[in-house]
């Protein structure tokens, strides 16, 4: 590995969220992720309970072991507010560590920032840090300031720049979001991250974590000095 060049590994939250996959590709994820020391691992709720068993729990300290993440409401947050807080209170129970959250992007076409905070701040009851997934490069600068505040104002930990089923993510959309959120949230750069350079490039933008299914790819990339 290039001395020169920092680990990716602390910083990537290595995802598992194709609809197809199965056990196998769960524990896979879980072992990849334990193997090459990242950040979490990253899997719709349906799987939190499986991927518990295959991870230790995270130590008080950072870096020990990865984190569980479940995302909720993915990919489009078009769900009752009711439904997306069972669900994050599911992945609660099953023993997650982080939730990635999809708001309900219907009442932010709307204007209505009352709806959106009552979608998202009841997650925050929970008590586990949470993301919250903007679509960045599908809204409205206007659209994604309203998204920031609303998002900041319920509790979220992070700003994650999209899901993966939308444009990926960009320099500029890093750097957007942390001017936004004027240091009350840090940044997860997700969709799209398929090469080493691309990587370093957002966290020298400002992202300090990594969602991408390619971690990997780029760990071996990484440490083969490409």
């Amino acid at each position: 590995m290039n001395a020169e060049r920092p680990d990716l590994a602390p910083l990537i939250d290595h995802a598992q969220l194709d609809p197809l996959a199965g056990q196998e590709a769960i524990v896979r994820c879980c072992d990849e992720a334990r193997h090459f020391g990242f950040a979490g691992v990253c899997v719709a709720s349906r799987w939190v309970s499986l991927a518990r068993e295959r991870l230790p729990r995270a130590a008080a300290g950072p870096g020990e072991a990865p984190r569980l993440i479940s995302v909720i409401g993915f990919p489009f947050g078009a769900v009752a507010a009711a439904i997306k807080q069972a669900e994050a209170e599911y992945a609660a129970e099953q023993g997650a560590d982080e939730l990635d959250v999809v708001p309900d992007f219907g009442a932010l076409t709307d204007g209505n920032s009352a709806a959106l905070l009552a979608d998202l701040a009841p997650i925050a009851e929970l008590g586990l840090p949470f993301k919250v997934i903007l679509e960045a490069g599908k809204l409205t600068p206007e659209a994604l300031e309203l998204l920031v505040e609303v998002s900041i104002d319920a509790g979220a930990a992070f700003l994650k720049t999209g899901s993966g089923f939308g444009p990926p993510a960009s320099v500029e959309q890093v750097k957007t979001l942390r001017q936004l959120a004027r240091g009350r949230a840090a940044v997860k750069a997700s969709g799209g991250i398929a090469s080493v350079a691309g990587a370093l490039e957002l966290v020298e933008a400002g992202a300090t974590r990594l969602g991408t299914s390619r971690g990997v790819a780029l760990m071996e990339a990484l440490r083969a000095g490409a």
